[in-house]
């Protein structure tokens, strides 16, 4: 007789009848409750999340302050949209950003509900301002699964597969690689010769780049790199988009990635950590830009949910109250240096790399090329899952595992994550 199934193994029993296999789940688990970085899956185990749903949760999860904003304002107004009638909340969320992102200049924001979804609508503002139709984006970049989405990703797998045809006029340019021999001096002469071979600087409405690209790798642009872009940007009308969906929010040690290069974005692309769980996204930019499209050219019927604006008016109360920025600063030195040491102890570590406490480790085979592992990478998950840790891989041969734990992670905690993957490094053969 065969012994009785987990309550994980039962709903993923139930899950892959009903759950088309297209929609991947990294672990095998299935959840029942978390708090602040802890997860328990359906059998009791307990884990540490270093995933944060994907780095969503900088506030960690159930912040009792985010709690109270949603249970209060969904007795109060849960959904009306915004194209309807205005509520307050839509308007302080728009006004708080507004302030953080503007550094004293007139920026205006409108709310939508996925990164994906404010993305797309950062390209049609930038084309309705401009009235140009190329948009340049860059290899590595990750900016949704939407079509248009997957095609201004720099990723070929598992995004793009048999999707095609994409939309035109989308064009990639190199993003600066050190580890990989490409910094940014040839990074910005290749996007030059683009302009020269592929398309003309005037045709290109915007460049759009994740200042640490996060599926592609937890790479940082550098600033020379982030300063170039601002600079031929403004030199040929181009609107310079900041994906900040996954670097933002206190993430990389200051509240958006951009910032560490000392520039100013047209429009900056916000999610993910913006609203503690719930789904909230938004562009953010200069007024005049966010102005071009006429009324009704934006929107969307969930855009701005009111319970989500209560969540995010909640989160970055939070951050002041609770000085976040300090306390990722002080975590990403802790992790940086725990993770430096792990790669004394284990050569298959190619480089420790990332910014605050936006980090990663690349896993290489040890060869004379530093030759990309993902086998090895995987390994390292699975058997750090084994331990009780959480984390999942990126970059573009797959090869990466990146740490997302929330700002909110004790120092007991990471100190209890570093040992459990260094179990996981043992037991990967690294």
């Amino acid at each position: 007789m065969n012994p009785p199934l987990s309550e994980n193994q039962r709903l993923l029993a139930w899950r892959d009848e009903n759950v088309p296999r297209g929609i991947a789940t990294a672990h095998p688990l299935v959840a029942a409750r978390a708090d602040g970085a802890e997860l328990w899956d359906v059998d009791g185990r307990r884990y540490l999340d270093f995933v944060g749903g994907i780095g969503v949760l900088n506030t960690g999860h159930n912040h009792p302050k985010v709690v109270e904003a949603v249970q209060h304002q969904v007795q109060q107004l849960s959904h009306a949209s915004f194209q309807v009638v205005a509520y307050e909340p839509y308007i302080a969320v728009a006004a708080r950003l507004n302030a953080l992102v503007g550094n004293g200049e007139h920026y205006k924001t409108a709310l939508f509900t996925s990164g994906a979804e404010a993305v797309e609508n950062a390209i049609k503002i930038a084309r309705g301002y401009t009235d140009r139709p190329a948009v340049i984006s860059f290899t590595g970049g990750f900016h949704g699964r939407t079509l248009l989405g997957v095609t201004l990703t720099g990723m070929s797998q598992p995004y793009k597969q048999n999707f095609g045809p994409f939309p035109a006029e989308i064009y990639h340019a190199t993003y600066p690689n050190p580890y990989r021999g490409i910094d940014s001096d040839e990074a910005l002469a290749r996007l030059d010769e683009l302009f020269a071979t592929d398309v003309a600087p005037d045709r290109v409405a915007a460049i759009l780049i994740e200042p640490v690209q996060g599926d592609g790798g937890f790479i940082a642009a550098p600033k020379v790199f982030l300063q170039g872009l601002r600079e031929r940007c403004d030199r040929h009308g181009i609107v310079l988009i900041i994906d900040e969906i996954q670097a933002g929010f206190g993430r990389t040690g200051k509240m958006f990635g951009f910032q560490h290069a000392g520039i100013q974005p047209d429009l900056v692309t916000v999610a993910k950590s913006l609203a503690g769980g719930m789904p909230l996204s938004g562009v953010v930019g200069r007024a005049a830009i966010m102005d071009a499209p006429a009324p009704g050219g934006l929107g969307g019927t969930y855009g701005g949910n009111g319970v989500a604006c209560a969540a995010a008016l909640a989160v970055l109360d939070v951050f002041e109250s609770q000085d976040l920025l300090a306390q990722g600063e002080a975590l990403a030195q802790q992790l940086h240096q725990g993770l430096l040491a792990l790669q004394q102890a284990h050569p298959r570590i190619g480089e420790v790399r990332g910014l605050g406490f936006m980090q990663a480790i690349e896993m290489v085979a040890g060869d004379a090329a530093n030759s990309p592992d993902a086998a090895l990478a995987q390994r390292v998950i699975d058997e750090a899952r084994h331990a009780g840790l959480l984390v999942i891989k990126c970059g573009v041969h797959r090869n990466v595992v990146r740490f997302l734990a929330p700002l909110v992670t004790t120092p007991a905690q990471l100190a209890e994550a570093l040992q459990m993957l260094s179990q996981a490094l043992d037991a990967a053969g690294a």
